[in-house]
């Protein structure tokens, strides 16, 4: 069973994550949001008026513009208000294509299926009848969501999906200076404003008071864009799978409109070229490989010169190092360029 815990706004409680040594040296950052998970929590986001503010107002009116009566059924998966309860199937996964997390939530085992309809059941006394009959493995209705989701992806997340990796890039990347130069604790200390670090206790707010002791399973940052706040995942079926703790990208206006503005370039290294612009994103791809000036320049098409201050620019920034080999000068991945450059893959 996934157990989430989340903030919710007039509730008071708070999930205190007891870490070990072994933890500690266990905390990963995810390279990007997971697309099943943010279709979920955006279906939650277009019904709830007050989430995240003006700041989706838009993108609502876009949204439900694109929604067909064969989508409608969807929102009531994740809905607003009254009774809201996150299908928890659909969101602890982390994958890296809308696909992938599909099949791996349809993988589940029955159980974890079964442990959600009790949840479904006592937080959703009213949910819709098909809901419980597509968690008893009804194939019409599982046919259906299947078929569904995908299509209402492309109407809304895909359109944003580069600018949504862009912005969990350049977290991704604060969040790996903030190790290097603080440590762990420094990074615990700074996940979201709600959440406290007191070593070796994460206190993240939820609906109820509880303790999670981790005993060297560790810890696992997904950066989301759809929920506004905290959202701690436990697998209980699987007790060496990281705590998932899922946290906001975007915590001001600003944020969101960097990921409504004009979309990004399509493509592997959309994320990274919404984040570097496209000709440095070429640059640091082709830097993935020890590379000296003119072969800089040849692989991206570009004067040497130009190879070179695009080189300056990656160097200032951390994501790649310079050195002389005789008349050669090579130019090489940092580790953070080098993680920069494995999360824009999609």
């Amino acid at each position: 069973m996934a157990t989430a815990v989340r903030t919710s706004e007039g509730r008071e409680g708070v999930l205190r994550v007891h870490f070990t040594p072994d933890d500690l040296a266990r905390v990963r950052i995810a390279p990007r949001p997971d697309p099943l998970a943010e279709t979920i929590l955006s279906l939650h986001a277009l019904q709830a008026a007050d989430g995240h503010g003006v700041a989706l107002s838009g993108w609502r009116e876009r949204t439900r513009a694109g929604l067909v009566p064969a989508l409608r059924p969807l929102l009531e998966l994740a809905p607003a208000g009254p009774g809201e309860y996150l299908p928890e199937v659909f969101t602890h996964a982390t994958t890296s294509t809308l696909a992938a997390g599909i099949d791996h939530t349809w993988s589940l085992p029955r159980r974890q299926w079964m442990a959600d309809l009790r949840a479904t059941r006592q937080l959703r006394p009213g949910a819709p009848c098909w809901i419980h009959a597509l968690h008893h493995g009804d194939r019409e209705w599982g046919r259906l969501v299947r078929e569904a989701l995908p299509r209402y992806h492309a109407v809304a997340v895909a359109p944003y999906w580069a600018q949504l990796t862009a912005a969990a890039h350049s977290d991704r990347a604060g969040r790996a200076a903030t190790l290097a130069d603080a440590g762990v604790d420094g990074l615990l200390s700074t996940l979201h404003p709600d959440i406290r670090w007191a070593s070796p206790v994460l206190h993240v707010p939820c609906a109820t008071d509880a303790d999670l002791r981790l005993r060297g399973s560790g810890m696992l940052l997904v950066p989301t864009f759809f929920w506004p706040g905290p959202l701690a995942l436990v697998d209980n079926a699987d007790p060496d799978r990281p705590l998932v703790l899922r946290y906001p990208v975007a915590l001001e206006l600003a944020g969101y409109r960097a990921v409504w503005a004009q979309s990004a370039p399509m493509g592997p290294d959309g994320g990274l070229a919404a984040l570097l612009g496209t000709t440095r994103a070429r640059v640091l791809r082709a830097v993935e490989a020890t590379v000296s000036t003119s072969e800089l320049a040849r692989r991206t098409g570009v004067s040497d010169a130009t190879a070179s201050h695009h080189a300056s620019v990656l160097r200032a920034a951390g994501l790649v190092t310079t050195r002389r080999n005789g008349s050669r000068v090579l130019h090489e991945l940092t580790p953070l360029g080098r993680a920069l450059l494995g999360a824009g893959t999609l």
